[in-house]
């Protein structure tokens, strides 16, 4: 499970956002990273049921810096509010059809998918979706999958249609998308109950008739 004083510590660093404050705290950081390690290790020794090369990844690896880099952005906090943590057998870079933990109060989420993908392989995605229509619907309206997401997610989606496409498409709104990611939001009470990994587990399986369709398109 997520500790309290995980949270609490993301609740403090939130309100105290300075070097001064993380410095006489970082003890209370570490063993909030911690947390987040061990239990990534606990999703990724479920997730190995049913996706190859989880069991094989180092949890250390997976979570995200809580460091900002602020050279090139207006909002100059040096820390994250969150602690994040990617799993995906290509390592914690890689979101070609892979999984991401979210921990942040009142605003914590798990996702997977492809996200910021580059402009050719957002292309073989929606050649993928336009081919097999039938498949993705399939996918998208599996009752495993309605009941952890509605739809994809819906950042930095296009307003027109893309090109190549005829603005009737049946799926014309889901080709509009820049990301192909699926998203479910958790409450904080979820986070610390004691099968959170186990449970946290079962929605990335959700994922994975996605995931499996876009590594097709991106042929790998």
């Amino acid at each position: 499970m997520i500790e309290k004083s995980t949270i609490g510590f993301l609740k403090a660093i939130k309100t105290n956002n300075n070097k001064e404050w993380f410095d006489k705290n970082k003890d209370k950081y570490l063993a909030a990273k911690e947390n987040i390690e061990n239990n990534v290790a606990l999703i990724a020794k479920e997730m190995a049921k049913f996706e190859k090369g989880m069991a094989d990844i180092n949890p250390k690896k997976c979570v995200f810096r809580i460091y900002r880099d602020v050279r090139f952005s207006k909002d100059k906090r040096p820390y994250k509010t969150n602690l994040g943590a990617s799993l995906n057998p290509g390592g914690k870079r890689d979101m070609q059809g892979g999984y991401y933990l979210h921990i942040e109060p009142s605003k914590s989420f798990l996702a997977g998918g492809v996200y910021m993908a580059e402009t050719q392989q957002v292309n073989a995605i929606r050649q993928e979706i336009d081919y097999n229509q039938k498949e993705f619907l399939k996918i998208t309206g599996a009752t495993d999958f309605k009941k952890y997401f509605k739809t994809l997610d819906a950042e930095d989606k296009l307003k027109a249609t893309p090109k190549g496409y005829d603005k009737n498409h049946p799926l014309i709104d889901v080709l509009q998308n820049k990301h192909f990611i699926v998203m479910h939001y958790m409450k904080d009470d979820f986070l610390v109950h004691k099968d959170f990994a186990k449970k946290t587990a079962i929605i990335f399986k959700a994922m994975l008739p996605l995931n499996l369709f876009l590594r097709r398109a991106l042929d790998l």
